[in-house]
């Protein structure tokens, strides 16, 4: 095992064994300041300065700006280091403790993404003694699995502006310059409760519910006729019915219902203000049924992403790895980046199909492959 690697696997376990959960439920959701601060002191000591920002009140959720070189333009990598929430009923192995078996090392955040952190590290440590002509940026952001506020607050705040950005999430290699946004909506219904022995007396919150699935079955459907995309794996905008909470007795008329569910929609969806004709469909149902009819937010939606497929990035991600730029179903940073003036693309080591999973793990034999990758995306953009 060479030493980069054995350096990664010291990072990793430690990145991994950090908890920093990000979840919209309130029970689970943890800071990842922890996180933030080891990379802080590892790229610091390689000569990097580093900028900690808050992204939450109490400070606990953070992001890190660590820059090599100055001035302007250059490369930014970039990653979120929170995760999602884990079943570690599921695991083989404990999830906050790295795991190397069968070539791979199982971890919570392996993967997605905290694995891509010390293989940029590794990278970059090829250009601590060389005269950088445009900066090099490595961007640690938080909350990306839940409000991606993290990445909001960069925007918002006008930075890092580099001339290029490789946001390392799992695509085995692949450039990915198209991937769909989501919105994730409740549906709240409040109806009339009332004895169960004569309808007559209430508004079944649960029958108006069923009324509003039938609708948004429709609706899904005619997405799927409307927007598809034949660039994506799944060509067409997505609609899941996540979970739905109603009702407290069997013998008594449903008051309340509430329904959440996901939108994840290609660019030409989400440029047709769909969740405005939701909306007007609701309330049509609302009208119809007597019933009170809230559709609302759970998180603020990311937009679909889409770098141009003859841009300077994307041709050389496609030169690099041998590999055609492709779309993905799943959302990323990527809009905030290159809404800050920046091509943008998304590349890292590890499966998709491996995050969000019990036994999450990333492949040994990604690594090299990765930090040759970035070196060579680190020169042309950086010397």
């Amino acid at each position: 095992m060479s030493q980069h690697e054995q350096q990664i696997i010291r990072q990793l376990r430690a990145l991994v064994g950090t908890a920093s959960v990000s979840s919209t439920d309130p029970s689970w959701d943890q800071g990842n300041r922890g996180v933030v601060e080891l990379l802080a002191g590892w790229l610091g000591d390689l000569g990097f300065a580093t900028e900690i920002s808050a992204v939450s009140n109490d400070g606990r959720k953070a992001n890190l700006i660590a820059t090599l070189g100055s001035g302007p333009g250059g490369l930014v990598l970039a990653g979120h280091t929170d995760t999602v929430p884990f079943d570690e009923g599921r695991w083989r192995s404990d999830p906050l403790q790295l795991t190397e078996r069968d070539h791979r090392l199982y971890g919570l955040g392996s993967t997605d993404m905290k694995g891509f952190f010390p293989i940029a590290i590794a990278a970059a440590q090829a250009f601590v003694d060389r005269p950088l002509q445009q900066p090099l940026i490595i961007l640690a952001t938080a909350d990306e699995e839940s409000s991606m506020n993290g990445a909001r607050t960069l925007a918002a705040a006008g930075q890092p502006r580099g001339r290029a950005a490789i946001i390392g999430e799992p695509t085995s290699l692949v450039p990915v310059r198209l991937h769909k946004g989501i919105m994730m909506e409740s549906i709240q219904v409040t109806g009339s409760a009332g004895h169960s022995s004569n309808p007559a007396l209430g508004v079944n919150a649960i029958d108006v519910m069923h009324g509003i699935l039938s609708e948004l079955m429709l609706f899904r459907q005619e997405l799927a006729q409307r927007y598809s995309n034949s660039a994506f794996e799944v060509a067409f905008p997505t609609l899941n019915l996540g979970c739905i909470h109603g009702g407290d007795s069997p013998n008594r008329i449903c008051g309340g219902c509430e329904l959440h569910f996901d939108l994840r929609l290609t660019p030409a969806a989400a440029a047709a203000g769909v969740r405005e004709d939701l909306e007007q469909r609701l309330q049509r149902i609302a009208v119809e049924r007597g019933a009170g009819i809230v559709l609302r937010p759970l998180v603020e939606p990311v937009p679909p992403f889409e770098q141009a497929a003859d841009s300077e990035l994307v041709r050389l991600a496609e030169q690099l790895t041998g590999h055609s730029a492709t779309a993905v179903g799943f959302a990323t940073e990527a809009p905030f980046l290159q809404a800050l003036g920046m091509e943008t693309i998304v590349m890292g080591p590890g499966s998709i199909d491996r995050a969000h999973q019990p036994d999450e793990y990333l492949e040994l034999d990604q690594i090299q492959p990765c930090i040759d990758l970035l070196e060579q995306c680190i020169a042309r953009y950086c010397l």
